[in-house]
């Protein structure tokens, strides 16, 4: 395993901190040779054995998924936030052969384990020391995990990487970003997800770099955590960059000072999981100094489109295909060659997934019949760089004969004072096939009368996006990564 083998070049250097105490390569690949072999027991090989395991981000989480994998086992990690009946459908999906799981979730877990008669053991118990024999060679092409989808449109899908593609996705972010051993990242992001697996604290142990684990995100802990001056790179979703935003704005002026200088020794600041808002950008842009990179993925090919590191960051923009990956526009009329005309994102190269778990008929419906993936994703060409306009069934409106970007309109609407967040989705009609409809998320002590918004949208979109239904509330409805989840969302009209 490249990842194995990379971290044994750093025996000496620190690769994870968590809950403050320091770990060094070499104690991370002891407790996870500890955890292989406490799995093997008398096997030489788990042969993908599914392993579910439930742990806070911490030593914990990753030498329990390195020691599945250097077991020979398929890593299927599981959500802290969800609740127990998304748990139950992972774990029996997955059919995964036993439970690994921490002291915090245990209680969580352990009764309904009994009750189905899974096999459970504490992720403590695992990581100490045993017998120890020879563990197995592990072969790129074989399946390394299962991460499983949002499921907005139906029952989440399994998503199966093998290790050729999880060392390919890792690679790539490596050149493109340009990692180095000296990085030291905080990671605040779930890790059941490939952008918190991934781009921060897998890409941070293939170079031999540091990742410091945040297990509940806390704007203003963060923010001490950053003027300490150890930190230099940090990936999050645009809602953690909102509300490190908040926690600034409402600092005093002496701290707004200092909270600014201590991100001037970052090197890179990238966002992802959910499109960027313009005014985060740029609020963000006038806080640090920094332009947040934007880049483009999802879980069944890791990341495939960035902004460039040391060239122009557009604003609104995901940037241009990474090394090695191919990405072409497909629309009714076939492969789209004209920049600025509209199609889905389709996707080849190592990084795409190998299947749907246990879903042949779903994984063939994935792929062209000349094996590119569909991604479900609606971007245009503009100058080089890819802008997303949304995605075809949630954020395409068709509304009287046209074609409506929600993400164009949202993007408008949050120039506007009295606006402090939104979110557009199309709601069936009769009449017009879909109506373009908005919830409004004011700011605090501002009111806005619905006909004053409209009139002030007519001035900056054709008349055909303008929203024609309203309603206000004072949050929008969000999955744990922070993206809108725009068909509950949809529900509430």
């Amino acid at each position: 395993m490249k990842l194995i083998d990379k971290a044994r070049k750093n025996p000496d250097r620190i690769a994870l901190i968590s809950e403050k105490k320091k770990y060094t390569y070499q104690q991370l690949l002891q407790l996870s040779e500890n955890v292989a072999l406490r799995l093997l027991k008398e096997k030489s090989d788990l042969r993908e054995s599914r392993i579910a395991f439930l742990t806070e981000p911490g030593i914990n989480y990753t030498a329990t998924q390195w020691g599945i994998w250097r077991a020979g086992g398929v890593a299927v990690p599981l959500c802290v936030l969800h609740p127990l009946p998304s748990l139950e459908y992972v774990i029996e999906n997955s059919e995964a052969s036993l439970l690994i799981v921490d002291d915090i979730n245990y209680s969580k877990l352990s009764e309904l384990a009994a009750k189905k008669k899974w096999t459970i053991f504490r992720s403590d118990e695992m990581l100490r020391e045993t017998e120890t024999k020879a563990l197995p060679k592990i072969d790129e092409s074989r399946r390394a995990m299962i991460l499983y989808t949002s499921g907005t449109t139906s029952q989440p899908k399994g998503v199966v990487t093998t290790h050729g593609n999880i060392n390919f996705q890792i690679e790539t972010l490596v050149k493109a970003w340009q990692w180095q051993k000296e990085d030291h990242i905080v990671n605040v992001l779930p890790l059941h997800h490939v952008h918190g697996i991934i781009n921060v604290m897998s890409s941070a142990l293939w170079v031999g770099a540091c990742c410091e684990f945040m297990p509940k995100f806390d704007a203003g802990k963060l923010w001490a955590l950053f003027s300490e001056g150890n930190v230099n790179l940090f990936m999050a979703v645009p809602t953690i960059y909102f509300k490190l935003i908040a926690f600034w704005d409402k600092s005093t002026t002496e701290k707004q000072q200092k909270l600014s200088e201590s991100l001037q020794h970052f090197r890179l600041m990238v966002s992802g999981s959910a499109a960027l808002p313009v005014p985060v950008l740029e609020k963000w842009k006038e806080i640090s100094g920094h332009t947040l990179l934007e880049r483009y993925g999802m879980t069944e090919i890791g990341m495939a489109i960035s902004n460039p590191y040391d060239k122009e960051r557009r604003a609104g923009h995901i940037g241009q295909p990474l090394p090695d990956v191919q990405i072409r526009l497909y629309n009714e009329n076939g492969l789209v060659k004209e920049e600025g005309e509209s199609g889905e994102i389709q996707i080849k190269g190592p990084n795409v997934f190998k299947e749907y778990w246990k879903k042949p008929k779903a994984t063939t419906e994935a792929f062209t019949k000349d094996g590119w993936f569909k991604s479900g994703d609606i971007a245009l060409l503009n100058n080089g760089y890819y802008k997303i306009l949304g995605r075809d069934s949630v954020d395409i409106i068709k509304s009287g004969g046209y074609k409506i970007s929600a993400l164009e309109i949202e993007d408008v609407l949050r120039k506007h004072p009295a606006v402090n967040d939104c979110a557009v989705v199309g709601i069936v009609s009769e009449e017009w096939g879909e109506v373009v409809s908005v919830c409004l998320v004011l700011r605090e002590n501002e009111s806005a009368e619905t006909s004053e918004i409209s009139n002030w949208l007519k001035g900056q979109l054709a008349a055909y996006k303008v929203p024609r239904q309203y309603i206000f509330r004072k949050e929008l409805p969000r999955n744990v990564l922070g993206k809108v989840t725009k068909n509950k969302l949809k529900e509430w009209f």
